[in-house]
């Protein structure tokens, strides 16, 4: 039995996409807070508190619980729903926070469920539940780059998630394994085993420059993996934002550096 609002959709953009979802009358989506871009009119705006689904209609103490834990696994107390009171189809559009690609998913096609890292969700059809994952395992929590508390998102209906860079999507056989640097991941079908492993060897350890451990990822399900971690991108421009670089990669620029000169420029 269908329990999400059925939601059609187009994405636009390159580098910089933003998603826009069609409602039908009386059709709602959900999204973060601050992930909204434009609508048109006939569309009403409702801040609600957690994400609106059936798992959130528990009473007081039970929405309180849940909205615990969105506030653990890093996301807002509220979400904004948009909902659709004209009587004909109208249009509303998100747009992703940094640069990458909007990854749309059908929960219905992969067992209802799937897990992502903490700022992965963008926009959903509502009645998905957005909630958190805890993971069992000492060391998966501990060096597993997201910690033990990971995203869930739970359903039958269309989500959004975005990610930085380019993102892969693989699907794993049964047994099958990948290794992916912890910050790559972006999110996984909860039929896929998530585990850290040590690197290995004097060598990697000290001089490898890939860290300490690895995510390792073994089938059946479905991965998502990017190109570029946010992490790493917002630590690449803190390096230059602290770095007093003058005509970088020229002669002339190495040897205004090195006599720290102004006025050649």
């Amino acid at each position: 039995m269908i329990q999400n609002h059925e939601i059609d959709y187009r994405i636009f953009g390159e580098e910089m996409q933003y998603v826009e979802v069609e409602l039908d009358p009386n059709e709602t989506a959900i999204a973060e807070p601050g992930a909204f871009m434009m609508m048109d009119d006939g569309i009403v705006m409702e801040t609600l508190f957690g994400d609106g689904s059936k798992q959130q209609n528990s009473g007081l103490l039970g929405k309180l619980l849940n909205a615990g834990k969105r506030v653990l696994v890093g996301e807002n107390l509220f979400m904004t729903a948009f909902t659709n009171v004209d009587s004909g189809k109208r249009h509303v559009s998100f747009a992703s926070p940094y640069p990458g690609k909007i990854i749309p998913v059908d929960l219905s096609q992969f067992g209802n469920k799937v897990i992502c890292q903490k700022d992965a969700f963008l926009c959903a059809a509502k009645g998905v539940s957005v909630g958190i994952e805890f993971q069992r395992r000492l060391g998966t929590g501990l060096f597993g780059g997201e910690g033990f508390i990971m995203e869930k998102l739970e359903g039958d209906g269309m989500t959004f998630l975005h990610a930085c860079g380019h993102v892969l999507r693989k699907d794993l056989s049964v047994g099958e394994t990948l290794k992916v640097d912890t910050g790559c991941i972006v999110g996984f079908t909860s039929t896929v085993d998530y585990d850290i492993q040590f690197v290995g060897g004097i060598k990697n350890t000290i001089f490898g420059g890939e860290g300490l451990f690895f995510a390792s990822l073994r089938g059946p399900g479905t991965v998502w993996i990017q190109t570029l971690p946010i992490s790493r991108l917002a630590g690449r421009i803190l390096q230059y934002a602290t770095t007093s670089r003058r005509e970088e990669g020229s002669v002339l620029g190495v040897l205004v550096n090195l006599l720290d000169v102004d006025g050649w420029r």
